[in-house]
């Protein structure tokens, strides 16, 4: 069965996946880069559809294949977590996955005005184009550096609708994360990560401190960046003026949307997201 690690993209997620595969996958606790990460994958992938008759150069053919495809992942009945951006929805008759596959999900979900702005840096667009793109109920996703080859399709919709997909489903069990409180409170807010996956799971075992603590230490955003900076990061882009790759790793708990926009783009963030403001406590 899949428990997901689900959100909009530039939101936490690797930094969510790194806390829990640290935890997870590792004796003591400390997490090592991407051997760490590798036992979390993203869903779906190439790999994943093999087997399956769509066309890999058409956007979203993959979609009526996702279900199957949980389904032979979960044939050897085993615990697995996905990293996803996909929006929980439905297309058409198909549904992004069933309780059959997912005993739940961890979704975390950042204040928009600083997604745009690590959106804007790490696909290497203007800050106007960022908004537009986190306003696009028909965005998606796949591998840019596979040209023609939509296999690794993800519809991810708006931000809004993202977010919005996942805490209001009556599908799987949720636990709803903010990315600012899981930064302030990072202990608190991963003890309780991990009280509800080891609900899911029916770990008996029950919460190991230490383990915790060396998790929340060992991947710090300081932390992270060293690790990248010193062995490199997958998840990492080539910039498109001079060829050199960007760091994954930029200014993290620094992103502070204030100081990023002038007043009159804050105006209009503010009135565009509004409602989702209030929502979040934001």
């Amino acid at each position: 069965m899949i428990i997901w690690l689900a959100s909009y993209p530039k939101n936490g997620n690797t930094w969510l996946r790194s806390l829990i595969s640290a935890y997870y996958y590792t004796n003591n606790g400390f997490f090592l880069g991407d051997q760490n990460l590798q036992n979390i994958e993203q869903f779906p992938v190439k790999k994943n559809l093999e087997g399956f008759n769509y066309n890999p150069r058409k956007p979203g053919d993959t979609i009526k294949f996702w279900v199957a495809a949980q389904e032979k992942i979960n044939a050897d009945k085993k615990i697995r977590f996905f990293k996803t951006h996909n929006a929980l929805m439905k297309f058409g008759q198909h549904s992004f996955t069933n309780t059959k596959n997912s005993l739940g999900a961890i979704y975390i979900v950042r204040d928009p005005r600083n997604v745009l702005d690590s959106m804007s840096r790490h696909f290497q667009i203007n800050h106007d184009d960022a908004l537009i793109t986190m306003q696009d109920q028909k965005n998606f996703t796949y591998d840019f550096k596979k040209k023609g080859d939509y296999s690794d399709y993800q519809f991810i919709s708006s931000w809004e609708q993202n977010y919005l997909s996942w805490k209001n489903n009556k599908l799987i069990p949720i636990k709803f994360v903010r990315y600012e409180d899981l930064l302030k409170e990072t202990f608190l807010v991963f003890k309780e990560i991990i009280e509800f996956i080891d609900k899911l799971i029916n770990n008996k075992k029950g919460f190991n401190r230490e383990k915790a603590k060396n998790s929340v230490k060992s991947t710090s955003f300081e932390n992270l960046k060293k690790i990248e900076e010193k062995i490199g990061f997958g998840e990492s882009i080539i910039a498109r003026n001079n060829k050199k790759r960007i760091p994954f790793f930029h200014l993290g708990p620094n992103n502070n949307w204030q100081k990023n926009f002038d007043s009159k783009f804050i105006e209009k963030l503010n009135y565009i997201f509004e409602k989702n403001l209030i929502e979040l406590n934001y």
